[in-house]
């Protein structure tokens, strides 16, 4: 049996939604944030030494980060390649460029928008003005034009297919989920057609929200 230690408004939230789509059986092991650091609760760093979430555990491994567990899931478990396109093909490029330019390109903005946006209010009131126009400056400088020009990428790779990988649906666009709802949840995904098409038609689907039912609250939904 495949356990997902699931932690609240998480990027594990999208491992329950592949699971979904799979149609594979699995437990769920939720864990709780900190309310006043928004950390994950210690209990983690018994699954794994970082402590973070999302980590499955299945016939006896562990495998942590999303990337890495959806690649395990669908290698795994996907014997008819319905979420992963054919090697070779032009839709498998897509698909692994998506699958990791949501990690590694998409999030670090979207975390440094949230910690410089949270910067003011988290240092001395003496030092706030100082703080604030740190926080801006990076903010108008770095995080808005890199967000801008990501944002812009996204819309343009939907208006050529209705999905990241062309036009099937992939687990590509289960790792793109949660950078784009970050990304609206955050306000910066700005006048997007496509893209705001595209998380309601996820947002839709039934595995989706089979998931939403088994992990609980997700504030991002």
């Amino acid at each position: 049996m495949i356990t997902v230690h699931h932690l609240e408004n998480s990027r594990s939230q999208r491992v329950l939604w592949l699971l979904e789509e799979l149609g594979l059986p699995y437990e769920v092991r939720r864990y709780e944030r900190n309310t006043r650091t928004m950390l994950a609760p210690p209990e983690l760093l018994a699954v794994h030494p970082l402590g973070k979430s999302p980590v499955i555990t299945d016939d006896g491994r562990t495998v942590a980060e999303t990337g890495a567990i959806i690649e395990y899931l669908t290698e795994r478990y996907d014997g008819q390649h319905r979420l992963v396109p054919p090697a070779g093909s032009e839709a498998r490029l897509r698909y692994t460029y998506w699958l990791h330019f949501a990690e590694g390109s998409a999030m670090p903005p979207l975390v440094m928008t949230l910690v410089f946006r949270g910067l003011p209010n988290s240092v001395p009131a003496l030092v706030r003005p100082v703080a604030r126009m740190i926080s801006q400056g990076v903010q108008k400088r770095f995080l808005n034009p890199t967000l801008e020009k990501q944002m812009a990428l996204m819309e343009a790779e939907l208006t050529r297919d209705a999905w990241f990988t062309g036009p099937e649906f992939s687990a590509a666009d289960v790792m793109m989920s949660f950078p784009v709802e970050a990304a609206r949840a955050r306000q910066v995904l700005g006048a997007r057609p496509r893209l705001a098409a595209w998380l309601a038609t996820i947002q839709a689907r039934p595995a989706y929200k089979a998931a939403l039912e088994k992990g609980g609250a997700y504030a991002y939904a």
